[in-house]
């Protein structure tokens, strides 16, 4: 049997190509030359269009003719999102060809392929006024690539094609309805299309096309080991985009990522689908990188930075006394908002009517003396970014995205937290970060946490990009209320320098100077200095200092700061005109130089790269050493992070790319537990980098390990572009934990979880919720008799709301303030080591305790079989009453054990600032999750009825 290089067997009906099969009713279809006059039009099919781009092969090709069928078949009809790993099957029938299926990876090779089909519509009615003259299909470059001057044995008529191509334009159904019924497909496409341009509203909307604007070069890959590096490598167009417009995604869906989340769509395609072009282009963004100097000017722009604590006030007057007190209009507004709005619904549910208000308020504010559009707007509960470029700049303003962290309580509620845009303004990459921290004054070391938090967490994700964080951008400008305060508890002092004006000696005091000068926080920034008198705090519509009860003592608790290169800082000031709320607006004005890319430099600097590749390229492999390939990992626990790291060291001549890679059957390079950072970039000759691996195990992987059915076991795939694979050994061991056990499995342990055989936990852990209630199981991991009878609840569960009650009762903002990290830690450990007379850590800590307990639960309280009873009978006190007595034992327990809790927190609500649809909506989340296949689906009704459910009971008399 003979295989072409495709790997198409001329023997076999099923047809493979690049790892996707086409299937033939009667015989395989046939590789055909694109350059064969036969009479009749040819259909280029791409099995795999990103390969076919960056290394372009004869393709297979099918006739077409006036009954030619094209069925989209997918899960589209449902309007649900198809993953990455998903595949999408497009069917082929014709009149004299039998029926192909033609299985493309997910759905944007689907849209790939009918890209082509418009294109080769176009192709097709040239070709006609040419008396059908046939000429070869050839795909434009993926987005971000360099044009690749031919290599060595490439045919001069291809090495033309690739470089004269241009980007395929984003899909316009139209186009294609038209296409489908010139080329006589039937109408059942035209659902399919239908449903796809309803898929891609919902994601996007594309703008007008803009004048293109001069040709930039790509960055050069992440590196890692320096914080302060630049972009990464496709931030920035290639010098092939330089010939088509610019499409400017201003309303893109925002997108948040959390710790476990799978590795990049970049890293897996890189290493599954790399090829000769895809790995000399790589290097070549890279190499251009590092000879950015060479070839750019820096250019001065203007950029106003604004942050205002509005203390959920609507605006009162015009911003203009803030936003236009500089004479020459900014080139970039960045306006920060902290506590829009301190509703309920806010807080939750995201909804905000205050949000309109100010931007309409601050588009009134803009400078006269020139025209903005917005960009961006972003919004998590109170914190809002908005972003305005003067229209002149929209062309050279690029690669748009933003994100949002919560660092509220469980590190999720956005109460205070952070939210970001970044972007690419010629050939510098920009990130302004707002954020509100955690308050009161001696809560310092909260704000650091939630500090590193955002740096941590905060990532950003572009189409077929490598993820950003915060640090690897040119320039940051970080703003926002950062509630640090004054150690100085004298307010009466205070006042007293501020009186006399002796800001010098008052900023000694400063929380935030003192936590950059320790290192602790905002270590790389720097901050103007702070010739203005505190913001913090006044009577509203007012100037006069805080005369309530509480009597805050003034702060500087709104701030800006910045790092990066070409930065300088022309004023730094508050606007005491504006008296709507408690705190004062803050601007900075910046001059920020920006890098313009000289073309005949970046020519010349691109061709010399070019001429040293060809030189190296057939003489060398690349390869890697590696200091370490076995790791261990010792005594791993929940909710706490292990770090172990290693060098890998270019050996070899050339330059090499690596990329940590899926194994056989595996859509993501490690199990959740784990991680790789930096998992892919580029290293010189004789260039090393540090590769840190994390062992962190969540409330998403926390079942499995304590059960049993997973191992801290895994092996990472190093693979080398053009040259070997590299295998890393993980093991370790896991100490099992409460968090993340079964509620039956708790019950029947009378002693901590540590002392019990994990041969024991495995036998409990087999059941399902219901089904353990059905068994009865009769034994006790004590092996005390099978006369004792369970626990009515968990002693972990007893232990936590014990202290509670006993203690926090009274404790302000109690369930609303996040614990401390250290602390939490503390408490997860005594709970799986001991039963302690007293839990360790202040209340809020302990609050945030039960909370990651309910929320680590393998089935949470109200059982998933439930899920969908509960909202349907949450009007009726009566029936939901009903639906409790159903619940296993245990979990009935618990559910009434917490409901009493709670009713008792809210007879202290003057003391603890809870109210009932606070507490209701909160652990509604946690008690009442739905199944995890209709978590996605979880409507804002949904929500609003498990709340009604919980609010049932707080607001009912006391349950027997």
């Amino acid at each position: 049997m003979m295989e072409s290089s495709l790997g198409i067997s001329e023997s076999k009906c099923v047809t493979t190509v690049r790892g996707h099969e086409l299937r033939g009713g009667q015989k395989e279809p046939r590789l055909l030359s694109l350059l064969e006059c036969s009479g009749q039009f040819k259909l280029d099919i791409l099995a795999n269009p990103d390969a076919i781009v960056l290394s372009p092969v004869p393709q297979l090709s099918i006739p077409i003719n006036n009954h030619f069928q094209l069925i989209r078949e997918a899960e589209e009809v449902l309007l649900i999102d198809i993953s990455n790993n998903t595949t999408v099957r497009i069917r082929l029938r014709g009149e004299q060809t039998p029926e192909f299926v033609l299985e493309l990876q997910d759905d944007m090779h689907t849209q790939s392929f009918i890209q082509h089909v418009m294109k080769a519509k176009q192709q097709a009615e040239g070709r006609n006024s040419l008396q059908n003259k046939m000429e070869p299909v050839v795909p434009g470059p993926v987005k971000g690539c360099v044009p690749i001057p031919p290599q060595r044995g490439t045919s001069k008529s291809t090495s033309n094609n690739i470089k004269n191509s241009t980007l395929v334009q984003p899909l316009n159904t139209d186009s294609v309805l038209s296409l489908v019924t010139d080329f006589g497909f039937e109408e059942n496409f035209n659902h399919a299309l239908k449903v796809e341009e309803k898929k891609n509203q919902q994601n996007r909307i594309v703008a007008q096309r803009d004048p293109p604007p001069p040709p930039v070069p790509p960055l050069p890959p992440r590196k890692p080991t320096n914080l302060t590096a630049g972009p990464t490598p496709k931030e920035r167009p290639s010098p092939a985009q330089s010939a088509t417009p610019v499409r400017h995604d201003y309303n893109s869906v925002d997108r948040s990522v959390s710790w476990s989340d799978s590795p990049s769509n970049y890293s897996m395609r890189q290493a599954m689908m790399s090829s000769h072009t895809g790995s000399r282009e790589g290097l070549i963004k890279y190499r251009l990188g590092k000879k950015e100097k060479e070839y750019v000017d820096i250019q001065n722009f203007r950029f106003f930075i604004g942050t205002w604590n509005v203390n959920g006030q609507s605006p009162d007057s015009t911003l203009e006394p803030w936003l236009c007190c500089v004479p020459d209009p900014p080139d970039v507004y960045a306006l920060g908002f902290q506590e829009l709005d301190l509703s309920t619904e806010a807080f939750f549910y995201m909804d905000s009517s205050k949000e309109q208000l100010w931007v309409d308020a601050i588009e009134r504010s803009l400078h006269p003396k020139a025209k903005y559009i917005r960009i961006r707007i972003i919004r998590l509960v109170g914190m809002m970014l908005v972003v305005y470029v003067n229209k002149a700049h929209k062309n050279y303003i690029r690669d748009i995205a933003s994100e949002s962290v919560g660092t509220g309580l469980m590190n999720k509620m956005g109460n205070k937290g952070g939210v970001a845009v970044r972007f690419v303004f010629h050939n510098t990459s920009f990130c302004f970060v707002n954020t509100h921290l955690a308050a009161h004054v001696d809560d310092y070391e909260r704000r650091n946490q939630d500090y590193k938090d955002i740096c941590a967490r905060m990532s950003f994700h572009l189409l077929d990009y490598p993820p950003l964080n915060i640090v690897k951008h040119d320039v940051v400008i970080w703003l926002g209320d950062l509630n640090y305060r004054l150690c100085l508890l004298d307010a009466v002092e205070v006042k007293r320098l501020i009186a006399d004006n002796d800001l010098q000696s008052l900023q000694e005091y400063d929380q935030l100077n003192l936590q950059r000068m320790t290192k602790r926080a905002f270590t790389d920034f720097m901050e103007g200095e702070l010739n203005f008198i505190p913001t913090y705090k006044y009577d509203a519509k007012s100037d006069r200092w805080d005369s309530s009860g509480k009597c805050r003592i003034p702060a500087w608790c709104d701030r800006i700061l910045w790092r990066g290169s070409n930065v300088k800082q022309l004023h730094y000031r508050s606007h005491m005109e504006l008296k709507t709320s408690d705190h004062k607006p803050v601007s900075s004005l910046f001059i920020i130089g920006v890098k313009m890319v000289n073309d005949q430099r970046y020519k010349k600097v691109f061709e010399e790269i070019v001429r040293d590749m060809d030189r190296m390229e057939n003489d060398f492999l690349p390869s890697l050493s590696l200091t370490c390939r076995e790791f261990t990992f010792e005594n791993v626990k929940f909710r706490q992070l292990q770090r172990q790291s290693f060098l890998i060291t270019n050996d070899g001549q050339v330059p090499c790319t690596f990329a940590f890679i899926p194994k056989l059957n595996d859509s993501q390079y490690c199990k959740h537990w784990l991680r790789a950072e930096p998992c892919d970039g580029v290293l010189d000759p004789n260039e090393k980098i540090e590769i840190f691996l994390e062992v962190y195990v969540s409330k998403d992987s926390v079942t499995l390990l304590n059960s049993g059915e997973d191992k801290i076991e895994d092996i990472l795939v190093l693979h080398l572009d053009r040259g070997k694979d590299y295998f890393i050994t993980i093991s370790g061991n896991y100490l099992p934990s409460c968090f993340g056990t079964s509620l039956e499995t708790l019950c029947r342990m009378k002693k901590p979880i540590r002392e019990i055989p994990i041969t024991k936990l495995i036998d409990l852990g087999e059941d399902g919720c219901m089904e353990k209630e059905k068994s009865r199981m009769n034994f006790l991991l004590d092996s005390a008799g099978a006369e004792d009878k369970p626990l009515k609840i968990p002693k972990e569960v007893w232990l936590l709301v014990n202290h509670l009650y006993t203690k926090a009762c009274q404790q302000e903002d109690l369930f609303q303030t996040p614990g401390l990290q250290d602390e939490l830690q503390s408490i997860i450990d005594c709970l799986d080591t001991s039963i302690p007379e007293s839990i360790p850590g202040c209340n809020h800590s302990v609050a945030e305790a039960l909370l990651i307990f309910l929320e680590a639960l393998p089935e949470p309280v109200l059982c998933y079989e439930l899920y969908q009873r509960s909202l349907e009978c949450s009007h009726d006190n009566r029936l939901c009453k009903q639906l409790i007595s159903q619940l296993p034992r245990a979990h009935r327990n618990v559910f009434r054990y917490l409901m009493a809790f709670l009713r008792e927190l809210l007879k202290h609500f003057i003391d603890n600032n809870l109210n009932a649809n606070l507490l209701a909506t909160l652990f509604a989340s946690l008690l009442i999750r739905p199944p995890p296949k209709l978590a996605s689906k979880q409507m804002s009704s949904d929500r609003q009825r498990a709340t009604d459910f919980i609010l049932g009971f707080l607001m009912g008399g006391d349950e027997d």
